[in-house]
This record gives structure tokens, sequence and C-alpha cells, in this order.
């Protein structure tokens, strides 16, 4: 499969559970976000399931709000939302034995192979690179958590 969007891993020391909690409220997506364009929350509930639809205060330039539907969910698992677009945002949780491995994707595989093609180079570098400093933010929003639960 070529051009199929941007992935990265990171190791977070807390269960799944804690991640999860993270990345399923939509409340939370400001805390973890490493583009630098999600502002807040415009609509949703406080817990994504599959068919969730919620709204996202954005700034790219210009402010513009974006509607997501949750197009993937299993609990403590998976979780992956797109809008208008044929992408998805795709967060994959995998248990081990001192924590949890989070694979983030921005999955481009739903688009004809030119437009990915095109969509990669468009935004493909600076998707890249949020993802990876989301994960940087994820891994230390979700390790706080879980230090706090365990202290509380």
């Amino acid at each position: 499969m070529r051009n199929p969007g941007a992935t990265a891993s990171t190791h977070v020391e807390a269960p799944p559970a804690a991640v999860f909690a993270i990345v399923s409220d939509p409340r939370q997506h400001s805390r973890i976000d490493g583009s630098g364009t999600v502002r807040g929350v415009v609509s949703g509930p406080d817990r994504l399931e599959l068919g969730s639809r919620f709204g996202m205060d954005m700034k790219m330039g210009a402010p513009y709000e974006i509607r997501n539907t949750v197009v993937e969910h299993e609990p403590d698992r998976l979780i992956a939302w797109r809008h208008v677009g044929l992408h998805r945002w795709r967060y994959e949780l995998e248990p081990t034995a001192t924590g949890t491995t989070v694979t983030e994707t921005w999955d481009l595989t739903h688009y004809p192979l030119p437009l990915r093609a095109a969509l990669d180079a468009l935004f493909g570098s600076r998707t890249r690179a949020a993802i990876t400093e989301t994960l940087v933010r994820l891994k230390a929003a979700a390790e706080a958590d879980a230090a706090e639960a365990t202290n509380a």
C-alpha cells in the first residue's frame, strides 16, 4: 500500500484504559494536540463511542469548526474518526507488560492512490511532525493521569 498517510508509535507507562480515557474524550484533544490546530470542543459527548459525532474548534491560519464521526471503536484498544474527507485519525492501543504501545495514524487508505499521493505531498511532512508531538503529549498526559489515580 503506497502513501498510506502517516503513522508513529510510542510506549506509555500507563494502562490502556488511562490512554483511552484521553483519546476518547474530545474535551482532552486540545491537551494532547501536537499540531497546534485544535482549540477546543464545540459539541459532542464526554465519551466517544462508535457513531458519535463531535465538533472541534480549530485554527490553521484562520479559525474554523470541523465535525467528526467515530468510525472505529473498541474500548481500551482502538478509536478512529473522520470528518467530511475520507481520511481517518486512528489510535491503536496495545497492552504491554509495563503499559501501552500507542500507534497514531493519519490514514489515507480510503482515498484513490493519486489523491493519497497529493494529500501526502501537501500535508504529510507537517502531519508526521504533529503526530510525533501528539504522542509526546499523550504519553505525558496518560502517565500523569495514571500516577494521579494511583496516588488518589
